[in-house]
């Protein structure tokens, strides 16, 4: 499958290792790829995450990224997603799935991070309304990048992953593709709008990290 990040942080090179892994065609999008070197955190620079993948993915534009996959995956900070997509001209690349992977996140008093999410203010409803041609699904924002792609290192992967989304076939694609990534619990919470949820359950998430000192955990929905 072709597959175009939006974002070249923590979670888009996390993501694009593990599907180069898979074998799918992964391009890697970021603001300017002439900043190789700019350090993405615990990652690394994008030029040594190039290095890994050893050839077998590319860095690009947002605007390349966009329009090379046939899945695409929203991997900024929550605050600038729109920003980011409307820069790839997400508007302009035809009806495509869409992976929302964040949260939007106030760091300006220092830790832990205000969430901004609400019943009022909901990032994948944002990026939804954006964009109509884009089947947006909600995934992957209640955990860390370390555990997005190797859940059997938590719990021997017995924990929970939540999707939501308005088209059902595009809702298929994601939790397949989860199951890939050794996710064996995928809850489809509905539309859009219930996005709302595990947006919110962020500002429980960074307090459990806060309280247990790792970001290596994960909720169970037992039933």
């Amino acid at each position: 499958m072709k597959v175009g990040i939006i974002g070249s942080g923590v979670v888009g090179q996390t993501l694009g290792l593990k599907l180069v892994e898979l074998g799918h065609d992964v391009v890697l999008g970021t603001r300017d790829p002439g900043k190789l070197d700019e350090k993405k955190n615990f990652t690394g620079t994008i030029r040594e995450w190039a290095e890994k993948v050893k050839g077998k993915a590319k860095v690009v534009t947002f605007r390349e990224a966009a329009a090379h996959g046939d899945l695409l995956i929203s991997a900024t900070s929550g605050t600038i997603s729109v920003e980011a997509l409307k820069l790839a001209g997400a508007d302009k690349v035809g009806t495509k799935p869409l992976i929302d992977t964040a949260n939007e996140l106030d760091f300006s008093k220092g830790m832990p991070p205000r969430v901004l999410a609400s019943q009022d203010n909901c990032l994948a409803e944002k990026i939804q309304a954006a964009f109509p041609n884009l089947q947006v699904v909600k995934s992957l924002n209640t955990i860390s990048a370390l555990v997005m792609t190797n859940p059997k290192a938590l719990n021997g992967g017995d924990h929970t992953i939540f999707v939501c989304g308005n088209d059902a076939g595009a809702k298929t694609k994601v939790s397949d593709l989860l199951k890939s990534f050794g996710w064996s619990d995928v809850l489809d919470l509905g539309d859009v709008s219930q996005a709302r949820g595990p947006e919110m359950y962020m500002a429980m998430w960074v307090r459990l990290w806060g309280a247990t000192q790792t970001g290596m955990l994960n909720v169970k929905v037992a039933r």
